[in-house]
């Protein structure tokens, strides 16, 4: 419903859209095929055929468009624009033609009930069996006719940006909120956000089951073959890397293109730094990703591996990106990061104890890891440690990262640990002793000291990509849900006509759109404010996201009953990976901590 377009300056018009108040029939939609439906809307645009004695072809395109509406190229548009549907230019005889005789259908039924005495239009209804010929007549002049659609015009129509929206921000590769609107995604991104789901119903949904049987079995440390497969149609398709921001792409790729040491700028490999996204846009495809627990690794973009990645185009040094950044983007390795510890409480990292002693070209390091995600995979190389180079110094200025060739003498993995039952093999978690671990200086980064200022870079963008993996976690589990609630059959009526359920799933719903738009306001902020400022945002989004994650997860295990709590469906799975990150990269507590203390400075203020 359109209302009119209001000029904002001189060059400039936005056309408004009302709000939908409510759907008034759904008789005529089609299943299957939007487009259908969207020629069926365009209909007063071709022909005037109301119930009355005077019924002709005037539409729209021959009485002038009324005001407040668009043009019909501006309505498709817009309808391409936001579903990432092509121009139906080829088939847009088809569809409205299609609809034309679907109504004159529905008219000759109408006609026939009236010459029966049953019509419920009364008198009017002896007039729809000349609307019914005057709709074939129509679309058969319609199909004889040679253009029926122009070009789809260079600016759609967009939607008016809320009032609290800045206008004019903009970068490469980001989306324009002048355009379009804060969280409307750009056409680049609903093209890849297209391409990720078909590629995840296609290839990846139809796989996990064998991929949790090798998970399950006696070889479960080792790598399914058809990973590798995947992984490689990924890369071909574009969806590779996806995290990388723009800005650490630029960096790495000054870095390493100078000398050649990765790919040359503008080869196909040049995909290894992503498709040149900003936070906000990869929030809509990380979403996606997260509806499968195997997902992310297929598509490069699994942690820690990101996380150590993002750590070694910020901080890294040419040559350890060369050694092992190149190989982590290529995908030919994995890492693991090592923070958390057994004897001490890690929530607070100053309380860690490993210790990485200088001993002339070498740093020697003791001590024992737990929760090393990522060291049980048979492919992980590389680890990013995090210890204390000096006891003495001032409390955040005494751990330091370094990186350490799993292979090393003296790195000893203990065991996998479990997560509710689940060992997550084969990537795994585990339990690590460094006794008298030998490495190069070099491997130190960005310094001595250096620790607490590259766990804060590296954990802003690393928390938000696990609650952006949770929503789409979550839509899974509704998703399932629902499809549970409409088959089941409980007390004399499907699960879905509880009035209890009903109640609960429209809980949901609200929930996790609410999360969705903080996750993306917190994308949003990293992008324009950097990770300190952003801060605040980003804890409430590490808050919100695993606990509405659960509750939407949960709620579906009780529609599923005894099969939800099983490993027969993935939401146990969902559910034990949720749970973790309510304690993962800062429990609840650290970020309601911060949350808070912020609240306090502003009152302050």
């Amino acid at each position: 419903m359109y209302q009119k377009k209001i000029p904002l300056q001189e060059q400039e018009q936005v056309l408004f859209m009302d709000r939908v108040i409510g759907v008034i029939d759904w008789e005529l939609s089609t299943l299957g095929n939007q487009m259908c439906d969207v020629a069926y809307s365009c209909l007063p645009y071709i022909i005037d055929a109301t119930l009355s004695e005077r019924t002709s072809y005037g539409g729209f395109q021959h009485t002038g468009i009324p005001d407040g509406i668009p043009q019909l190229e501006e309505y498709l548009s817009v309808y391409c624009s936001f579903s990432a549907r092509p121009w139906p230019a080829a088939n847009w005889k088809f569809y409205v033609a299609f609809s034309l005789f679907r109504g004159a259908s529905i008219y000759a039924g109408v006609y026939h009930r009236w010459t029966m005495g049953n019509a419920s239009g009364g008198e009017r209804a002896k007039f729809a069996g000349r609307i019914a010929n005057t709709m074939v007549d129509c679309a058969c002049d319609f199909i004889n006719r040679e253009h029926v659609l122009q070009k789809q015009p260079s600016m759609g129509f967009q939607v008016s940006a809320a009032p609290w929206q800045e206008f004019g921000r903009e970068q490469e590769g980001s989306i324009s909120t002048k355009d379009q609107g804060k969280f409307v995604p750009s056409e680049k991104v609903m093209h890849l956000r297209k391409k990720l789901m078909k590629f995840i119903e296609d290839h990846i949904y139809p796989m996990e089951s064998e991929f949790y049987k090798l998970a399950q079995s006696t070889s479960r440390w080792t790598i399914h073959p058809e990973e590798e497969t995947l992984k490689a149609l990924a890369k071909k398709e574009g969806l590779w890397n996806l995290f990388i921001p723009l800005d650490s792409a630029a960096r790495a790729r000054k870095l390493l293109f100078e000398d050649g040491s990765l790919v040359s700028p503008g080869s196909s490999n040049d995909l290894l730094l992503g498709a040149g996204l900003t936070n906000l846009e990869y929030g809509y495809l990380c979403e996606i990703m997260g509806r499968s627990v195997w997902a992310p690794q297929i598509f490069n973009c699994a942690a820690p591996d990101t996380g150590n990645m993002e750590v070694l185009l910020r901080y890294g040094t040419k040559e350890q990106q060369k050694q092992w950044l190149v190989p982590l983007l290529e995908g030919k390795i994995r890492s693991g990061f090592a923070m958390t510890e057994p004897q001490v409480a890690s929530s607070d990292a100053t309380n860690i104890e490993c210790s990485i002693s200088r001993q002339g070209d070498f740093y020697v390091i003791n001590g024992r890891k737990w929760w090393t995600s990522g060291a049980m995979d048979p492919r992980c190389k590389i680890l990013i440690l995090m210890g204390k180079t000096d006891f003495s110094a001032p409390k955040h200025k005494q751990q330091s990262m370094i990186l350490v060739d799993i292979n090393t003498p003296g790195v000893q993995i203990k065991r996998p640990l479990l997560v509710f039952g689940f060992d997550d093999a084969p990537h795994g978690h585990a339990e690590i002793v460094f006794e008298n671990v030998r490495v190069p200086v070099t491997n130190i980064l960005l310094g001595e000291g250096r620790g607490f200022e590259i766990a804060q870079g590296r954990l802003g963008p690393g928390r938000l990509h696990h609650c952006m993996r949770l929503i789409g976690a979550a839509e899974r589990g509704m998703g399932l849900m629902v499809e549970r609630a409409l088959s089941r059959t409980a007390f004399g009526k499907r699960i879905a006509q509880h009035g209890s359920f009903l109640s609960d799933l429209a809980k949901c719903r609200i929930e996790l759109e609410q999360a969705r738009l903080l996750v993306l306001e917190a994308a949003d902020q990293l992008d324009r404010h950097g990770n300190k400022k952003a801060r605040g945002i980003l804890a409430m989004a590490k808050v919100a996201a695993p606990n509405m994650a659960l509750k939407v997860l949960d709620m579906a295990m009780q529609v599923h009953g005894a099969a939800g709590v099983s490993t027969d469906t993935v939401l146990s799975h969902l559910w034990a990976t949720a749970r973790t990150l309510r304690i993962a990269d800062g429990p609840d507590e650290v970020h309601l901590g911060t949350i808070a203390k912020l609240e306090l400075q502003r009152a302050r203020l």
